[in-house]
């Protein structure tokens, strides 16, 4: 089988939802042996496609071609029968159930006898899985719902994998993943491709794609704006596609040298989380400071303890030794709700579980953090400042929606988060917890996350920024902490030491 040849082709394929036309007329193409990566802004129609692909939607037209035969999926599990495993964008597991019994979802027959399912031979595949494609080992025997973002993702992978699949559908996995087991991930995309297997993936993350792709289908507005060949490639170019326009503004920090003022907002010393937790989320001894308008950044490994970090400072996890402190009114911060009533926000990675209510309406998620400014006599709420509120901050943040009353859920990923930041911003703040704030956005709204943090600074405003992005650090941060078995391991001030090279030298 040379990669030319095709193993999946789509004609002229369209799916409306109500009067919105999220993908149409859309000609693809995939060949053995290739990695082709989907890109395009938020609301392009990418995962729309794949989905179809994946038989969790059906095409209103066109047709399906897989190995030369029409191929039209019903279910999820007509797609595994055929060798088609997929990692879907939002969340695609069973909160209640454990890991090994989602991973095995509709494949339980595989696994029962006399009616009892085994468990045990589940596990023992499962490690097999895990050692084939050297992934990171998860709790399987507990709730996935206990679990965090970067496991559950696994979990979706291994789901994925265990069909055996000659075409893997990855839906913005790698901006759920740390450093370490995004070079897994990589590898695994390497190996599959070697094995002459095909792989569909979209990222937001231009330069990864880029990287691991052989080429790419740029959508906008539910069509195909063209394929390319990544080899020699202007990102510029990639970028012009995908938003019809030159990108204006500078994306990251121009300057090249740190900046802050004097007074200091947050101060952490000796600061310890070692019960209470798992392994992987160990705090021992950090100490730092975040001045006004300064932007400190957080990087390290998935079992560095990055992920506890900006929970602690919230105030949404105890500590066992040690103190966090705003700095200028001389108060602890021990829990969220003196956190809360001393201008402190925090931005979790995980947008959809922990950050956003997200079968309320827009309205309700901005106004939630200010809703003390918001209530009248004797506490109760006003309906007219309620909706002046959120009408003025989906304006002031260029929230794309119908209006204030849908539910957030029905926005694109770049909405939410602007939604999901803006919330915190319709007062003033002192202190802002930003974890992972551009994951699942596209390259316009990560411009606009970008610029919006450049102006908090200018505004005096002490930031954290905790990252799983290496180049977003790089661009952003005055200074870096680089974090190691829940130690900072190392201090890097914004200047020419600055690099990828420096800080993966320190993590590894």
């Amino acid at each position: 089988m040379t990669n030319d040849e095709t193993i999946l082709r789509i004609e002229k394929l369209s799916k409306a939802f109500g009067s919105t036309q999220a993908n149409s007329e859309i000609d693809f193409e995939l060949k053995w042996g290739e990695v082709h990566g989907l890109v395009g802004e938020n609301g392009s129609g990418k995962s729309t496609l794949l989905s179809q692909i994946a038989g969790m939607q059906r095409p209103d037209s066109g047709t399906i071609y897989l190995k030369d035969e029409v191929y039209s999926p019903l279910t999820p599990l007509d797609a595994y029968a055929r060798k088609i495993g997929i990692v879907v964008q939002e969340y695609g597991l069973i909160g209640s159930l454990p890991g090994n019994i989602n991973v095995f979802l509709g494949q339980e027959k595989r696994f029962t006898k006399a009616g009892l399912v085994n468990v045990a031979k589940m596990n023992a595949e499962i490690r097999e899985l895990i050692k084939k494609w050297d992934l990171s080992d998860i709790p399987m025997n507990v709730p996935i719902i206990t679990l965090n973002v970067e496991s559950r993702k696994q979990l979706e992978l291994l789901r994925a994998l265990s069909v055996d699949p000659e075409i893997l559908i990855l839906d913005e996995i790698t901006q759920a993943l740390s450093y370490d087991n995004r070079l897994k991930l990589h590898s695994l995309v390497k190996r599959f491709k070697a094995m002459g297997r095909s792989v569909i993936i979209i990222s937001h993350d231009l330069d990864e794609i880029v990287e691991i792709a052989d080429r790419l289908t740029v959508l906008r507005d539910g069509k195909v704006v063209g394929t390319v060949e990544t080899q020699g490639l202007d990102m510029n170019d990639l970028k012009r596609m995908m938003v019809g326009r030159e990108m204006e503004g500078e994306y990251y920090r121009s300057d090249s040298s740190p900046s802050k003022e004097e007074r200091v907002v947050l101060s952490v010393d000796n600061l310890s989380v070692t019960s209470g937790v798992e392994v992987d989320e160990v705090l021992r001894d950090i100490s730092f400071q975040v001045h006004a308008g300064e932007i400190v950044a957080f990087c390290g490994l998935s079992d560095s303890g990055l992920r506890t970090i900006g929970k602690v400072l919230y105030g949404l996890t105890g500590i066992n030794g040690g103190s966090v402190k705003l700095k200028e009114k001389d108060t602890d911060v021990a829990n969220s709700q003196v956190a809360l009533s001393h201008d402190m926000a925090y931005v979790p990675k995980e947008r959809d579980g922990e950050g956003l209510m997200i079968y309320a309406s827009i309205k309700e998620n901005f106004c939630l953090p200010s809703i003390d400014d918001l209530k009248g006599l004797f506490g109760l709420l006003r309906p007219k400042a309620l909706k002046n509120a959120a009408n003025k901050a989906v304006l002031d943040f260029s929230v794309r929606c119908k209006d204030i009353y849908q539910e957030i859920g029905g926005l694109s990923g770049g909405n939410k988060q602007k939604v999901n930041l803006g919330r915190w911003l319709t007062k003033d703040r002192s202190v802002l917890i930003l974890d992972c704030p551009t994951r699942g956005v596209d390259v316009g709204a990560k411009s606009y996350i970008y610029n919006l943090i450049k102006d908090l600074k200018k505004k005096g405003i002490g930031i954290v920024l905790i990252s799983d992005e290496l180049l977003e650090v790089l661009g952003m941060a005055d200074r870096i902490f680089v974090m190691k078995n829940g130690q900072i391991k190392k201090e890097l001030l914004r200047g020419p030491q600055f690099t990828e090279e420096e800080i993966i030298e320190v993590m590894l």
